[in-house]
């Protein structure tokens, strides 16, 4: 993916934003944020971005008022709407300020991704994320696991914890690892909340009994496949 390629994600969920974020980030995006609409349109010139990301519901300036003025200056730059108002008036509201798209909260970053790609032209990198383990089919980018006829549905944050898991198969992966790549810090609130993640992939993956995750103590987990 183009590392130039530039992001300005306007949301006042200073928490919710920041994971945002960061998975955009990690996935080569140069992400400028703003905590209201105020803010993000006096960075609008500086930035010159190929995307706008604006969550409708903000102070100063909400979605809507953004877009409207940033059409007035650049006809071309691709907005997108993320919110948790999904009234069909919203939708075309959003439509008839030129947006390109509208993304109902809460929806998975993942599709975010795949969306921006197809947007932008760029071919997808997450469609071919599918692991092989054991007598399961970890699908990444689905959030799914298939043993037999069972399919699971596991939560993001589940799903880059397996992913991690997955490419070191039969490896300990280390708490500290874990914890800076899907959380971005390793503080002890993570660090149980990593405990609690683990716990449901466990029950996830438990129709498939030739997979577990082993406890490697101070150190991680592992993911055993016989």
């Amino acid at each position: 993916m183009n590392p130039t390629l530039k992001i300005l994600f306007a949301d006042d969920d200073l928490k919710y934003a920041l994971l945002l974020k960061d998975f955009l980030t990690r996935n080569g995006y140069d992400v400028t944020y703003a905590g209201n609409g105020r803010i993000a349109l006096d960075l609008f010139e500086e930035i010159k971005p190929d995307l706008v990301l604006l969550d409708v519901n903000m102070p100063e300036m909400n979605g809507f008022e953004v877009a409207r003025e940033i059409r007035g200056k650049n006809s071309k730059v691709l907005i997108f709407f993320l919110t948790d108002r999904s009234d069909k008036s919203d939708r075309l509201k959003g439509f008839q300020l030129k947006g390109n798209d509208y993304l109902a909260k809460p929806f998975y970053p993942e599709e975010l991704l795949a969306r921006i790609e197809e947007r932008l032209g760029i071919p997808s990198q997450t469609t071919q994320k599918i692991y092989k383990l054991g007598n399961t089919s970890f699908h990444y980018t689905a959030n799914e696991l298939i043993t037999g006829n069972t399919k699971t549905i596991i939560t993001s944050r589940q799903a880059d914890i397996l992913r991690l898991l997955a490419e070191n198969i039969n490896e300990t992966v280390s708490r500290d690892l874990l914890l800076n790549k899907v959380w971005g810090t390793d503080n002890y609130t993570n660090s149980l909340a990593l405990n609690v993640q683990v716990t449901y992939l466990r029950r996830a993956l438990q129709s498939d009994t030739s997979l577990k995750i082993v406890s490697v103590v101070r150190k991680g987990y592992m993911l055993c496949s016989e």
